[in-house]
């Protein structure tokens, strides 16, 4: 099965109403550093928390690298939600120089 992909540089940095940004990486990388605005879902977690998922929205799904993102595409995807992979996670989005906030007082966000 293919999983539909966009280059980070694809994503809106603000994004659109009915589009949601997904941040499947662990609460450890979250809490370093994420996209403003992203929504945090562990994929680890994904399967126990699926009620938390907004209906009727269109979902880029990022982590840090675009691995784990590709599996919970694909599963999304399988399971009636419109969901597209950010290629390069977010490893690219900062070395792009896009927004980052992270959840330590006094710490400058990062992505590990």
């Amino acid at each position: 099965m293919t999983v539909p992909s966009v280059d980070v540089s694809a994503v809106p940095t603000e994004l659109p109403d009915g589009k949601v940004l997904l941040d499947v990486r662990e609460a450890d990388e979250w809490t370093a550093g994420h996209a403003p605005g992203a929504l945090h879902l562990p994929m680890s977690e994904l399967a126990q928390r699926l009620g938390e998922l907004p209906d009727g929205v269109e979902f880029y799904v990022v982590c840090r690298a675009g691995g784990r993102s590709a599996r919970v595409t694909q599963y999304l995807n399988a399971n009636g939600w419109d969901a597209t992979n950010v290629d390069g996670g977010m490893q690219v989005w900062a070395a792009q120089g896009r927004p980052l906030v992270g959840e330590v007082e006094g710490a400058e966000p990062e992505v590990i």
